[in-house]
């Protein structure tokens, strides 16, 4: 891979990992239609780190107690509005923990395939549309229930499937609960924060018994490319969503996806 290759790639996962579009589409698709050799699991790991950091530096002022709070229930100290956040978190987790051991394999392997990114694309546009339509929007994020959040967390499986989308399906999920686009989206970030571990842990389990070298100047060029463009990202995107919604993002997935059944079929 080039470092042209790996920084355009970079900034794709920046962009899409947290709007409701699917990075993991964009990452299989774009070395496709460009005649780019598939860039790798190693790769991808690399983009999600940047990633990752991106997210924990947004929300370090969340985070710290978010994590102190949480940490002083353990000891038997009562909830905070911090600690609730956090355990909604850590229960929204167990499902995609348990779901992607099972799906692993099989999504790994079958399921990157530009015809079933086409479906999930189209599928879960149409459906995110649905859910921003029809929301209440009247919750914040340190409302949820033990519940809402295995609803939310839930749903994360279904991303485990190519182009469904993590945020864009916990985002759905979280509107058709009641919450406000912007608690919908900080919720579905936090979320990614053990979201985009738990895959890491599990793919460099599996580099270190591969023979095969990784290339390490493009894990760095993808790693560092990504946050930046995350980071951006995110702030934009809490932004936009106030005033504009998540039509747009409807619209560009039908678009996306129509254009891959022309390309693929």
């Amino acid at each position: 891979m080039t470092d042209i290759h790996a920084i355009w790639l970079a900034a794709v996962q920046g962009f899409t990992e947290f709007l409701p579009i699917s990075s993991s589409a964009h990452l299989i698709l774009l070395p496709r239609l460009l005649g780019w050799p598939d860039q790798g699991l190693a790769f991808d790991v690399a983009v999600h780190v940047g990633s990752l950091t991106a997210v924990l530096f947004y929300f370090r002022h969340d985070l710290v107690p978010m994590i102190r709070d949480w940490t002083l229930t353990l000891a038997g100290r009562p909830n905070t509005e911090y600690s609730k956040l956090a355990w909604a978190v850590v229960i929204g987790t167990i499902p995609l923990g348990i779901g992607g051991v099972l799906m692993k394999v099989v999504v790994g392997g079958e399921l990157r395939d530009p015809l079933v990114i086409a479906t999930t694309t189209i599928v879960f546009g149409l459906l995110l549309g649905w859910a921003d339509y029809i929301g209440k929007r009247e919750r914040d994020e340190h409302s949820l229930s033990w519940k809402d959040a295995l609803w939310i967390g839930g749903s994360q499986i279904l991303a485990l499937i190519p182009g469904t989308s993590r945020s864009g399906i916990t985002i759905t999920t979280a509107l058709m609960l009641g919450l406000t686009r912007t608690a919908a989206a900080r919720f579905s970030f936090l979320l990614s924060i053990p979201a985009i571990i738990l895959p890491g842990i599990l793919l460099g389990a599996d580099l270190a018994e591969s023979p095969d070298p990784i290339h390490w100047r493009s894990f760095i060029i993808g790693a560092v490319m990504s946050a930046v463009f995350a980071y951006i990202c995110i702030r934009l995107f809490l932004k936009m969503i106030q005033s504009m919604g998540m039509m747009v993002f409807v619209v560009y997935r039908l678009v996306l996806g129509a254009f891959l059944f022309y390309l693929f079929l």
